[in-house]
């Protein structure tokens, strides 16, 4: 179930969905991080504070953590099931299709990834968006590889390594060297295994032996949905593109929707569970979050469109500072101030759902 690898997010948010906080044992900080250009001239260090809320923790034990608090609090699950579609009552969603029976419900909560099936087969008339747009998703691989030696630098991000419109990083561990390749277009493993000897390359202590992940996944890296709520329905995480635009990484996000989500559920009084009495879901997650993802996904509809030049420009002029990269609860983001540092059209207006 799930990714075989470990992830980042803020502690903060497992308290904003009211989850118990983890063993300190179970996760560790990062304490510092290198970009580097395509040019790999003018890199940009940044030293993070060892304080901070931004963990990074194996999902396995994440996923024990919350589906232990979720059994302890009544949750019953039914594994080695597959969803295929919603089932509808008119425009209503009343439950779910599997592969071995229905199930109906009075609410479905969507969190079925960014190709969810549920969210496929919705009614138009909805207006939920059901498929991604051009450069809205990203083709990732993620592996775990042996390494060589101990001394090299903990944290690389790479922007648009080896010439490929994307991004990378390398990533040091006490056991292993954690890899990501991250691009607009498809790939297959087999390619995938050819542009890792880029970062083997350029970083000696990676080792040849694949320990574990060595998977391709597919995240969303955009701006939340216009419209995640409907009468029966409500979509989170991926499904609903809760993803750090450029990053996909969610997980924090996600945290915060479903605290929010699961106020809403207990102050509906009506117990109807509609698209009118879950609009505040929709409404508080867009005021503390959405609408900073939203200004972000600016960069991202700007990134495809530049030249290796341009950025290695902007590093080396220092149009790019530490200021404009930054560390989030998913990583690290280029914020979207930079907009502003370029004659992007979207200068001096309010970045909008559908500016892009």
């Amino acid at each position: 179930m799930g990714y075989d690898w470990p992830d980042t997010f803020d502690l903060d948010s497992l308290k904003a969905a009211q989850l118990p906080l983890p063993d300190e044992k179970s996760y560790s900080r990062s304490t510092n991080i290198t970009f580097v250009p395509p040019s790999e001239n003018s890199i940009i260090k940044q030293d993070l504070d060892p304080e901070a809320m931004t963990v990074k923790m194996e999902r396995k034990d994440l996923y024990k953590l919350l589906i232990n608090n979720a059994e302890e609090a009544g949750v019953k699950f039914r594994f080695k099931s597959e969803i295929t579609a919603p089932l509808l009552a008119g425009d209503r969603v009343i439950g779910i299709k599997t592969d071995k029976k229905e199930y109906y419900a009075d609410l479905v909560i969507d969190s079925c990834g960014c190709n969810s099936v549920i969210r496929k087969g919705l009614p138009d008339c909805l207006c939920i968006q059901k498929e991604t747009e051009e450069n809205e998703k990203f083709y990732v691989y993620r592996a775990l590889f042996s390494k060589k030696k101990e001394a090299f630098h903990k944290y690389k991000v790479y922007l648009i390594p080896n010439g490929r419109m994307g991004i990378g990083w390398v990533i040091g561990d006490k056991k292993f060297t954690d890899i990501l390749l991250g691009e607009f277009e498809p790939f297959t493993l087999e390619e995938a295994q050819d542009r890792i000897q880029f970062f083997k390359e350029n970083n000696p202590a990676l080792g040849d032996k694949l320990l574990r992940a060595g998977k391709l996944a597919e995240i969303p890296v955009r701006q939340t949905l216009a419209i995640i709520v409907a009468d029966g329905y409500a979509a989170i995480g991926d499904s609903a593109f809760m993803t750090v635009p450029l990053i996909g990484s969610g997980i924090s996000n996600s945290f915060k929707a479903a605290g929010i989500l699961a106020d809403v559920i207990i102050n509906d009084k009506t117990e109807t569970y509609s698209a009118e009495t879950l609009w505040d879901y929709q409404l508080r997650y867009f005021k503390e979050v959405g609408f900073t993802m939203a200004k972000m996904s600016l960069v991202r509809c700007m990134l495809p469109k530049l030249k290796a030049e341009q950025i290695d420009n902007a590093f080396d002029n220092q149009l790019l500072t530490t200021d404009d990269l930054a560390i989030t609860s998913g990583g690290f983001q280029i914020d979207a101030s930079i907009i502003k540092k370029t004659n992007c059209r979207y200068q001096g207006q309010i970045p909008c759902i559908t500016a892009c």
